[in-house]
């Protein structure tokens, strides 16, 4: 396997464990149980796979597309009465959502799980939280399709991510050798290489599921896409990347095709946002700066 880093220890420490696709059930608790928290039920996040938390059978009236399972949710598409529409779980999150709202949720909750309705969605979509003991709360949410089933889908599909908690339901992957899925994204951004893009003195913070970093102004993240990011291409750490802005951000994109799912690419961004109030554009030079970096340690 190609190591950029040209030490065999520090190209171990961005491979995380793992060597095949097969998913394997998670393995039963042998403690007594109790409220259920995000670990106690799901495991490892960033093992996960989230597409097996999904039920297509429970959205009544729904032609359900074989679903997509990323590094950190699972969605598949889906029509309704001719309209199309999909169904996501994840990604999960940890910090405090000041928009959810108690709402007499239909089904039986286990014990320490509550859920709750989100008040801000995007347009034409309902979506729920399921809230561990921990606090930790993994999305749910259904968008499009027909509007008089949206929210009842929802609550379904809740109802079936219980099942799977409850049920021994729940499955982990493991990576292939290629995978990015085996990369320790915080490792990425980590020495005094990233501290002019990133800022003096930061530290790296890595997020829930281990797939995604942050440092200062600079971020990186894994993910799996249908599509190839657009845009004109351009050479950046010996990768062809894009780079587009987003509001403050600037973001560099790169991909390989999926050594675990035929027809799909493994995406790694690199972000820098603007702190200046000029937008976007002013942040990519540093995002190129970045990226370059950060594309090339990636095996």
């Amino acid at each position: 396997m190609r190591t950029p880093f040209g030490a065999v220890a520090l190209g171990a420490a961005l491979l995380l464990a793992g060597c095949s696709t097969a998913p394997a059930a998670a393995p039963p608790s042998s403690e007594a149980p109790g409220p259920l928290t995000a670990v106690s039920a799901l495991g490892d996040l960033g093992t996960l796979d989230y597409c097996s938390l999904l039920d297509p059978a429970l959205l009544e009236g729904s032609t359900v597309a074989t679903p997509d399972s990323s590094f950190t949710d699972c969605q598949a598409d889906l029509v309704q009465k001719g309209r199309r529409g999909s169904v996501t779980i994840g990604p999960p999150a940890a910090d405090r959502d000041p928009n959810l709202r108690q709402y007499a949720y239909p089904g039986r909750l286990p014990d320490g799980i509550t859920v709750r309705q989100t008040g801000f969605a995007p347009e034409q979509a309902c979506a729920r939280a399921i809230i561990f003991a921990d606090g930790t709360r993994l999305p749910v949410s259904v968008s499009g399709g027909d509007p008089a089933a949206r929210c009842g889908g929802a609550d379904a599909v809740v109802g079936g991510v219980l099942a799977a908690l409850t049920g021994n339901g729940v499955r982990h992957v493991q990576f292939p050798d290629r995978s990015w899925g085996r990369v320790d994204s915080c490792a990425l951004l980590q020495g005094h290489d990233l501290a002019p893009a990133a800022g003096a003195g930061t530290e790296t913070s890595e997020g829930m599921t281990g797939h995604s970093c942050i440092r200062g102004t600079v971020s990186v993240d894994f993910a799996v896409v249908k599509q190839a990011p657009a845009g004109p291409p351009e050479t950046l750490g010996g990768r062809t990347a894009r780079v587009a802005t987003d509001g403050a951000f600037c973001r560099a994109r790169t991909v390989q095709p999926s050594p675990a799912v035929a027809g799909r690419a493994e995406q790694v961004t690199v972000s820098v946002v603007d702190t200046t109030g000029s937008g976007g554009d002013a942040a990519c030079a540093g995002t190129r700066t970045a990226a370059a970096l950060v594309f090339a340690k990636i095996p």
